[in-house]
């Protein structure tokens, strides 16, 4: 069963990740207010970013992967920054 990942501009300018079986009934849940308590209290202002998948495991493993990196990955991400998202996704050397 596809399912997708996504992501949301709130009011507050935050970003929202998320992933879906069904991304239109989803993403119209979270515009009505009604999808989760985070969107209800900041409601969305734009979807700005979603990818498919072949199946909702997937869709959730990358949510999870997406929800650990920092908003400027995030950004370079939605802008479709290939150059600057991998050279934010490098790990700095320790010393």
């Amino acid at each position: 069963m596809p399912a997708s990942f996504y992501m949301l501009r709130l009011q507050s300018h935050h970003l929202y990740s998320g992933s879906s079986r069904s991304l239109e009934k989803r993403i119209k849940s979270h515009f009505a207010g009604r999808a989760c308590r985070t969107t209800r209290i900041d409601p969305p202002l734009q979807l700005v970013y979603f990818e498919e998948f072949r199946s909702y495991k997937e869709a959730f493993r990358r949510e999870q992967q997406v929800k650990r990196w920092s908003r400027a990955k995030k950004e370079a991400l939605i802008s479709g920054n290939l150059v600057k998202l991998k050279k934010l996704a490098k790990r700095k050397k320790q010393q």
